[in-house]
């Protein structure tokens, strides 16, 4: 289990200046800090509160996002790896109880690497969802080990670079369409919401951002074998200009499979569904 420091229970003082730089961003962890109110009350509102009362902040900062996830009904956990921004939270969030919070509203820090952290530890066996406005340099990692834990997570919205939003919410058929793409979609609904500019932003990105929200499918288990499943997405998607046919040969196919139509297709082609029906052909196939 990764180690972690736990604060006690905080409760917000007082609404900080964005615009007062207080916590230095540091380009290896990724930080682009937002400062627009606005931006941060309009990504905590994309929280539906269906189905869990709990919520992991990863990347709070400076707070800017956490005063209003906690203006809800939710046990906040704000996670960050950077040790001046937990010490920042630590002084601008404060025991006494604020009017502004409601009083079961319950806030903990933690000074911890979301990627090694053992989700397990927290929140007993209960739902929880993940918010952010997440590093750029692992913001699809964080998505994987959110899909890793999806039992546990119904609910998915984040802050990313633009393109890499977009390529999550994609369709088949587009070049952006990938292995986070079909991944990702096997088992949440996913929507993009909103550009955010990088003006909004210290220091601003040089890229646009995107916010999407990644709702869990009610039946997100898989019809086929879930291992060989990744096995194909990555397979077919690690040679994307060649047929089904040519990319995944290493599987072996069986004749009665390689003159199926779905075999003439490149992987961009195939929904998530085909791609589900096309594992199953290959897991029936080895099963001979």
């Amino acid at each position: 289990m990764a180690k972690y420091k736990k604060n006690k229970k905080y409760i917000p003082d007082a609404i900080h200046n964005s615009e007062k730089t207080i916590v230095r961003a540091k380009k290896h962890l990724g930080q682009h800090f937002l400062k627009d109110e606005n931006i941060a009350r309009k990504i905590a509102d994309t929280l539906t509160l269906a189905g869990y009362k709990n919520v992991i902040e990863i990347g709070p900062g400076m707070g800017v996002l956490t005063k209003y996830i906690l203006q809800k009904d939710l046990h906040v956990v704000a996670m960050d790896l950077d040790a001046e921004s937990i010490a920042y939270l630590n002084t601008s969030f404060r025991l006494e109880h604020n009017e502004t919070i409601r009083e079961h509203n319950s806030f903990e820090v933690l000074e911890a690497d979301f990627l090694k952290f053992d989700l397990s530890t927290l929140f007993a066996t209960d739902q929880f969802a993940i918010i952010g406005n997440f590093p750029y340099n692992i913001s699809t990692q964080i998505v994987f080990k959110a899909i890793e834990n999806r039992d546990r997570i119904p609910e998915f919205t984040g802050m990313f670079q633009k393109e890499v939003a977009q390529r999550i919410c994609e369709k088949e058929g587009s070049k952006a369409y990938g292995i986070l793409s079909v991944l990702t979609q096997a088992f949440y609904d996913a929507e993009y919401l909103f550009t955010v500019p990088p003006g909004v932003f210290n220091p601003p990105p040089k890229v646009d951002s995107g916010v999407l929200r990644l709702i869990r499918k009610k039946d997100y288990t898989l019809l086929c074998n879930e291992k060989l499943f990744f096995t194909v997405v990555k397979t077919a998607f690690g040679q994307r200009r060649k047929t089904l046919r040519n990319s995944l040969k290493t599987f072996q196919l069986s004749e009665e499979i390689k003159i199926l139509d779905i075999l003439t297709k490149r992987p961009e082609q195939l929904s998530v569904d085909e791609f589900i029906e096309l594992t199953l052909l290959i897991q029936k196939s080895k099963s001979h």
